[in-house]
């Protein structure tokens, strides 16, 4: 058997990368790919290696000579690269693929061992590589029978995003038998060629011969959480290092630094980031769906007319409330307008502390391993601290403490007598057992004016990706003044039109919060039944554990993400007394499986089954 691979192209999305080098001279993690491709080739001792050369062609071949590989090697030189696709390129090793066996390759992917084991293992001889479709992928698709046959080859031009659940990426690694490509796929190829000329591409030719011939003999061969990624652009250099960091610390340490967009990456599970998997409905993603080109084309409305529109959402007046990119945006500038001493308690939501002055904030920190307190707790702890403003937030962001409503209006009665600014974090209040946790009424506001609420709709509505967040207050004259200091089309049009409509399913929300509630219940007792997990109680859309056994929090996140692709949040940089965790809460299937990873990582703990 020998191999091909296809390394004519200039690369030109890559802009400064290859505007001297050849694009599989990139480098990931300081290896470029057709060092770490040759390498992993040379590993199967093959007969030889074909590269198909043009864009820098004799740089690429001088630079592999410094390579030190054992695998005999020929190039082909393709002159005209700047004028035609890869199936011009392959057909100058037409002659090489009708002497034997060959792995075909492009020169722009990289992939671990485990692609090349699963290809070169199975015993049939003609396969396309594929891997089932996900958002991040880009080129040829095709679609399979149950037995694997190839039912259709989808180019680009013929994709259609209503059938991507039936798609499956073709991976750009292929294995040809020398009968396969002697009797049928170089005749085709000459013969494409000729009718349509050489800027096509090479997979053109598999989809005609899997669409004429009855028994075309080529399978696809699925992957199954192996990794993999072509080159293209600088974001997918970017994606890359991460994913194939040589290092498992640093792997992980480069994940977590994303802060998100984790659907890039194939098949991982978020149990770090915080949404709810219950809402919204499908009617309502049908009716933002329908309206997807008006929205994508128009302005959205500026602050005031936003503001009314999470004024009715939420019951309020509108000179009470404003909305934001998010509660980021909207803490952001609400604590910039602080000053003074400001009380936080310890360990809570860093986007309030690491904004915040270290000097003037006062920091209360519970003195349990639980990390729970009380309004008598705060008020014991804080009135004697001349503070002029207070951050709560309830439920407590990482430990799930929960303050009920009538706690935090006895707080109220406090802080107005102290005169002390109190800002309250509601995001994930409404997963509260409470029926009607929130003071977010207008008759509360009216009689506190120093009270301020912040609330994130990304999280507790479960719309993340549009970014939208809420600032309520008694105080008309400082909300009209962070109105003013705010840019006028600080929310896009597709948020502003999720809060136009979102008023027609608050019973779909209030179905899908008890839904979770009960999902969260059942979460907790299956980690409770885990002897090296302490399960600290919680009212948000998250748990709390402590690690009591010999596994670290950082062990065991590494452990989660390298084996089962499943993403948690490490404690160990926000709480150095113990090993924390904290676990978002998913919907049962996803929850499942973050059981079942951690019974595995934990050995010798007896369980009963799902």
């Amino acid at each position: 058997m020998q191999a091909i691979i296809l390394a004519a192209g200039m690369g030109r999305r890559l802009k400064e990368f290859t505007q001297n080098n050849t694009k599989c001279m990139v480098k990931v993690n300081g290896v470029t790919l057709i060092d770490r491709m040759l390498h992993q080739i040379d590993g199967l001792h093959l007969s030889k290696v074909v590269i198909v050369v043009g864009y820098e062609g004799q740089k690429l071949i001088d630079y592999i000579a410094t390579l030190d590989i054992n695998t005999p090697i020929i190039y082909i030189n393709n002159p005209i690269y700047d004028k035609t696709n890869n199936i011009y390129s392959l057909s100058l090793a037409k002659d090489w693929l009708c002497k034997e066996d060959t792995l075909l390759f492009e020169s722009d992917l990289i992939f671990e061992e485990a692609v090349l084991k699963t290809l070169v293992e199975d015993t049939r001889d003609t396969l396309a590589l594929v891997d089932k479709y996900e958002s991040w992928m880009d080129g040829t698709c095709v679609k399979l029978a149950k037995d694997d046959s190839i039912e259709a080859f989808v180019p680009g031009k013929q994709f259609r995003f209503n059938e991507i659940k039936e798609y499956y990426k073709t991976v750009n690694i292929y294995k040809f038998s020398k009968h396969f490509s002697e009797t049928y796929y170089v005749p085709f190829l000459d013969a494409y060629s000729k009718a349509l000329g050489d800027n096509e591409y090479y997979e053109q030719v598999l989809r005609v011969v899997t669409t004429i011939l009855d028994e075309p003999e080529i399978k696809a061969k699925r992957l199954n959480g192996e990794l993999w990624y072509e080159i293209d652009d600088i974001q997918d250099l970017d994606i890359a290092a991460s994913m194939f960091a040589p290092d498992d610390n640093e792997k992980v340490r480069l994940m977590q630094k994303r802060f998100g967009g984790y659907w890039r990456y194939p098949q991982v599970l978020d149990f770090c980031y915080l949404v709810n998997p219950y809402f919204p409905p499908q009617k309502m993603i049908d009716e933002i769906k329908a309206s997807f080109d008006t929205l994508l084309t128009h302005y959205p409305s500026g602050m005031e007319v936003n503001s009314l529109l999470a004024a009715k959402n939420f019951n309020l007046h509108q000179e009470n409330i404003m909305v934001g990119n998010g509660a980021a945006e909207l803490i952001k500038a609400l604590l910039s307008c602080l000053n003074g001493k400001t009380g936080f308690v310890r360990t809570t939501f860093e986007g309030y502390t690491i904004r915040y002055n270290e000097e003037n904030s006062v920091i209360f920190t519970p003195n349990n391993k639980d990390f729970t307190y009380t309004v008598q707790d705060i008020i014991d702890f804080f009135d004697k601290s001349e503070i002029e403003n207070l951050v709560i937030v309830n439920p407590d962001n990482p430990s799930g403490n929960y303050l009920a409503k009538k706690d935090i209006l006895n707080l109220l009665d406090w802080v107005k007598e102290t005169n002390i600014t109190l800002i309250l974090d509601e995001s994930f209040v409404d997963f509260a057992e409470e029926e009607t946790p929130s003071v977010m009424e207008q008759s509360i506001l009216d009689n506190n004016p120093l009270l301020f609420i912040v609330k994130s709709i990304s999280e507790s509505y479960g719309i993340p990706g549009l970014r939208l967040g809420v600032l309520a207050s008694g105080n008309k004259e400082a909300i009209r003044i962070l109105k003013k200091e705010t840019i006028i089309w600080n929310i896009n049009s597709f948020a502003e039109f999720y809060m136009q409509i979102e008023e027609k399913y608050k019973k779909d929300y209030i179905e899908g919060l008890n839904k979770y509630r009960r999902e969260r219940r059942r979460l907790q007792n299956k980690l409770e039944e885990i002897s090296e997990i302490r399960v600290i109680p919680s009212q948000a859309n998250y748990i709390m554990v402590e690690l009591t056994g010999k596994i670290t929090s950082r062990e065991l996140t590494k452990k989660l993400f390298l084996k089962h692709k499943i993403l948690i949040k490490d404690l160990s940089d926000k709480i150095k007394l113990g090993q924390y965790i904290r676990f978002a809460v998913r919907n049962e299937d996803d929850n499942n499986k973050l059981i079942g990873a951690l019974r595995e990582e934990f050995e010798g703990y007896t369980f009963q089954n799902l």
